[in-house]
C-alpha cells in the first residue's frame, strides 16, 4: 500500500510540472490559443484551452492525423514523423512529438511568429518526453 500512495503522489507531481510548463508556453507565445499533451492513442493527458474546443475532440482528431502522418513519413521514407503543422486561414494547428507515448498540440492564431512557436514547442516538449 505504502508503494501505491507513492506512485499516486509522483503522478500528480508528473501532472503539476505538466501542467506548468503548458501555462509557460502560453505566457511566453500569447498567440498560442491552446495547447494539449495527447497520448498517440488520442487520448488527453492535460489542456489548457482558450479556444471553446473540446479536449476529447483535439485528442480524437489528433490521433487521426498523426496516424495518417506517420504512415505518410514511412511510406515516403523520411524517417521518423517529429511534427505536423496544419495550415487554415484563420491559424495554424502544430502536432509535435513529445516522446514515444504522447505528441503536444497547440492552436496557434495566423499572426504568431512560427519559428519562435516551432522552437518552444520543441524545447517544452522534450521536457515533457520525460515526465511521460
Amino acid at each position: 500500500m505504502h508503494v501505491e500512495v507513492n506512485d499516486n503522489t509522483n503522478i500528480a507531481n508528473r501532472l503539476l510540472e505538466i501542467e506548468r510548463i503548458l501555462i509557460a508556453v502560453q505566457r511566453r507565445i500569447p498567440e498560442i490559443e491552446g495547447l494539449v499533451l495527447v497520448t498517440r492513442d488520442g487520448l488527453p493527458i492535460a489542456s489548457l484551452l482558450n479556444t471553446g474546443t473540446d479536449e476529447d475532440q483535439i485528442s480524437a482528431m489528433t490521433a487521426a492525423s498523426l496516424s495518417l502522418s506517420e504512415h505518410v513519413v514511412i511510406e515516403l521514407k523520411r524517417g521518423t514523423m517529429e511534427q505536423v503543422i496544419i495550415t487554415g486561414s484563420d491559424g495554424l494547428i502544430i502536432i509535435r512529438n513529445a516522446g514515444e507515448h504522447a505528441v503536444l498540440v497547440a492552436i496557434v492564431q495566423i499572426k504568431a511568429k512560427l519559428g519562435l512557436v516551432l522552437l518552444d514547442m520543441k524545447r517544452s516538449a522534450d521536457r515533457l518526453s520525460e515526465l511521460i
